[in-house]
């Protein structure tokens, strides 16, 4: 990739909402001009970009993850990023999950894992 060109950047989240969510906040030239693309999970499938972040977004106390336990599609999701995959989610939600619990302990195995806890103030 040329110097000069900037990364593409891909924020993928599994729900319409979040992405509509995301789009309002963001203006269209200002992802244009960074070359991000905010969309669901289908919507990337048979797409890459260089930095792929992904949003699980559940967050609750009886570990529910809902319709994220098609993992097939995370896996879409997870093979998006040519360079670098990012996946923000709330590791007690997701850690009673054999499918994301493994992928929490590659991540840590190559120091790849970083709990928010890590960037909070004292």
């Amino acid at each position: 990739q040329d110097v000069s060109e900037p990364l593409s950047i891909g924020i993928i989240s599994p729900y319409k909402e979040q992405v509509q969510y995301m789009k309002d906040q963001i203006s269209r030239d200002w992802m244009s001009l960074h070359n991000i693309t905010i969309n669901t999970v289908d919507s990337f499938q048979g797409q890459e970009r260089d930095l792929i972040y992904i949003s699980l977004v559940r967050c609750n106390a009886k570990s529910e993850i809902g319709f994220l336990r098609d993992y097939r599609r995370m896996n879409v999701a997870m093979t998006r990023a040519r360079k670098k995959l990012v996946v923000v989610g709330d590791s007690a939600t997701f850690g009673h999950d054999a499918f994301y619990s493994g992928f929490q302990t590659y991540c840590e195995g190559i120091n790849a894992y970083h709990s928010a806890w890590e960037w909070m103030e004292s």
